[in-house]
């Protein structure tokens, strides 16, 4: 069992789930430019995973990660 005082919430904060909805969009985009073989929008595809990290991670020190003042916990 999970004890809720140690439990980091396990990246349900916004700097998170922004991280991830950019990247994820940024992989799917990049698969289907490089079905339809065009590097160049792969390669920004490819830029736009690395600004999700930038921005998750931003969002983190800006207070919205899971130890941010300005994350509140959903209850369970």
């Amino acid at each position: 069992m999970s004890n809720p005082i140690a439990d980091p919430g396990h990246g349900h904060s916004p700097a998170a789930w922004t991280a991830v909805v950019i990247m994820l969009v940024a992989i799917g985009l990049g698969t289907l430019f490089f079905a339809m073989n065009i590097p160049a929008l792969v390669w920004v595809c490819a830029a736009l995973v690395v600004v999700g990290l930038i921005v998750g991670v931003v969002m983190a020190k800006a207070g919205y990660g899971v130890k941010g003042p300005k994350y509140v916990a959903k209850k369970h």
